[in-house]
Parts: C-alpha cells; structure tokens; sequence
C-alpha cells in the first residue's frame, strides 16, 4: 500500500550515510522520489531548482546539509576547515536570495563553529562535528513547534463554515511538518470544524496546484482549485470569509514577500473587504531590512514562463520574459501577521519589535 505524501519527511538528515534526505517537489504530485543529497553542489541545486521549497524548509535543508557537507570535510586540518566551511556557507546561500531562513539558518550553524574557535586553542574537529549536527536538528524541531504554535494562534481566526483562499503553498510540504498557513486548516479538521480551502493554482510553478491541492486534499479536507486570475470572481461571489499566505520574508515596517500573484490576491481582498493574514515563523522577520523596498526578488528563468508545463513552447521564440519568483505585499493590506509568538496587528513597525522581543 502506498504512503500519503503526508507519511513522508519533507526534510531530514537520514543517519545512514549520513545525507540530507529530501523529496523532490518539481515531481509531485504524479512522482513521489526521495532524493539523498551528500554533495554541496547537488544540495545547492536542490535548493535552487525548488526540489526542496518552502521558507522553512529551505532554512532546515540548508543547515542539515552543512553538517553533511562538514563530514565530507573532517580530515582537513582545524584551520582550514573553518575556512571551507565558511566559504561553502557563503555558497549554498547564493542558491535563494529572497528567504531569509536561508541566510538565518546557515548563520546559526556559522555561529556554532565560530563560538567552537573561540573556545578552543587547539579545535577537534571530533569534538565540533556532533554540536553542528545537533544544531542542525534543532532547527528541524523548532520549525516543527513554530508550526504548531502558528496553528494554534491561526485556528483563532478561523470560524464554523469559513472558506479560506490559499495561494502558493505554505503547507506540510513548505516546513519541517504542520505548515505556516496551512497549520491552522489542518487543526480545524482534527477537531472537526467544517472548512472550506481553495487553492490558487500560483503560476508559473503551479505550487498551489501541484502541492497543496495534493497535501490538503490528502489530509481529507474539502480543497477547490482555481486559476489565479479567478481570484477577484470568487471573493465577489461571497465564498471566501479569509485569505491565508505564509511568507518568506517580513520587512521590519510589515511589507511582506511572498510567492508572485499574492500582492494581487491583497489587493482584491482589500477591495472585498476580505481579512488578508499573513503566517510568518519569527524565524522569518527580518528587522535589519526596513521595508519591502530593500527585500532582493529572485528572478527566474524564462523557461518556467513559456515551455515548462507544454509540450511545446507556447511562447513566440526569443520573446522577452519577466519571471521574479516574489512580489511584495505593501503593509496597508495586511490585515494581521500570525506568527509563532502571537498575532501582530499594525502598527507593524512597533509591533513586529515587541513580539520579537517577548
């Protein structure tokens, strides 16, 4: 009998090995393949071409896979492994610019072979390899608490009959386990609270089509997908109560990135008087950027844009592309940021602060 996607780790570290253990997203949902990552190029493409996506996860992927890539390193002397590793975090974080779990997770690991130098005049690469593995598992364990914790704060929002409109996929699949905005949905089914989801397909990837169609519907919950530009019919037809996004970037003043096409989604959630809530692990705030305006957006290839889901190219040939993979959702049409630690409502630049800092 085959296991629901749900059964499966999204990210892991298998002991066997030992590898960075991950499925392979650009293959769901006809192809569930589990692909064992040992090399830092590979795990490096993983991350950028999406076969592991998902804020969170990405953060998880990226520090699993330094202490894979340290083992891979253990025989070198103390002085320049510290120099490789650090030039191989540099690398892995050049895979995805605009999550900052990425940059945050490889920080953390960082600082754990910095403090290790600090202390020890004479390094034992014995001695700092189980710290960088536990350090990279307590990453995985807090995503999967964080996840809890927003779905506990999220299920707030939610009442009796709702319908929620999702875009991207911010799920089980885009986190250790539970997901940001999805966490909630998957509570009020547990506790047999009648629920509504639809799920924006989110071109030109198809996450909302291919990912959380697929997890939420195999979770056993009532799923409708549609178009991205069906998004404004819908909301005016009266069957969405909320719309639920994660994120992979909070700017300090509460503009959000997140997948492209959810500014729009804001944008007609506003118009409809819709509450607009954004699902951001604390993990994903970042203070140090202002705003929206200094949040870099990854541009993707054209490919995605004009063959990617065809047999053929549905595009005239050479015809120029605009591909960024994030847009930025401006502060005023957000209703609330749910975060792990609480629900932040505007004045976002004060209160993004103070969450932070209980």
């Amino acid at each position: 009998m085959s296991k629901n996607i749900l059964e499966y780790a999204t990210v892991e570290l298998d002991e066997e090995g030992p590898s960075l253990s991950i499925i392979d997203q650009t293959l769901l949902p006809g192809k569930t393949a589990i692909l064992k990552l040992t090399k830092l190029e590979d795990i490096w493409e993983a991350i950028y071409k999406l076969r592991v996506r998902g804020a969170p996860a990405i953060g998880v992927a990226a520090a699993i896979g330094m202490y894979v890539h340290s083992l891979s390193l253990k025989e070198e002397e103390p002085s320049l492994f510290f120099k490789k590793y650090m030039e191989a975090s540099e690398y892995l974080n050049s895979s995805r610019p605009t999550a900052v779990n990425l940059s945050w997770a490889l920080k953390r690991m960082e600082e754990k072979v910095k403090d290790y130098y600090s202390l020890h005049n004479s390094p034992s690469l014995q001695e700092l390899l189980p710290i960088l593995k536990n350090e990279a598992l307590l990453i995985k364990e807090e995503d999967s608490n964080i996840c809890k914790s927003l779905g506990e704060y999220g299920i707030t929002l939610i009442k009796e009959g709702y319908g929620i409109l999702t875009h991207c996929n911010a799920g089980s699949l885009a986190t250790s386990k539970y997901g940001t905005a999805t966490a909630p949905m998957y509570l009020a089914k547990e506790r047999g609270m009648d629920l509504r989801v639809y799920c924006d397909e989110t071109r030109p990837l198809l996450q909302g089509a291919r990912l959380t169609s697929y997890e939420l519907s195999s979770a056993g919950l009532d799923v409708t997908l549609l178009c991205d530009n069906m998004v404004s019919s819908i909301m005016k037809s009266g069957s969405i109560n909320a719309v639920f996004v994660g994120c992979d970037r909070v700017a300090a003043n509460g503009d959000v990135a997140n997948k492209i096409g959810t500014s729009l989604v804001a944008l007609a959630a506003k118009h409809y008087n819709i509450p607009f809530y954004v699902f951001a692990p604390s993990s994903t705030i970042d203070l140090n950027t202002k705003s929206g305006n200094d949040i870099p957006i990854e541009q993707r290839p054209p490919e995605e844009v004009t063959q990617l889901w065809y047999k053929e190219a549905m595009a005239p040939e050479d015809i120029k592309v605009y591909n960024p993979a994030f847009d930025i959702t401006d502060n005023a049409l957000i209703t609330a940021i749910v975060t792990d630690k609480g629900i932040v409502y505007p004045p976002y630049e004060l209160n993004l602060q103070k969450i932070l800092k209980a």
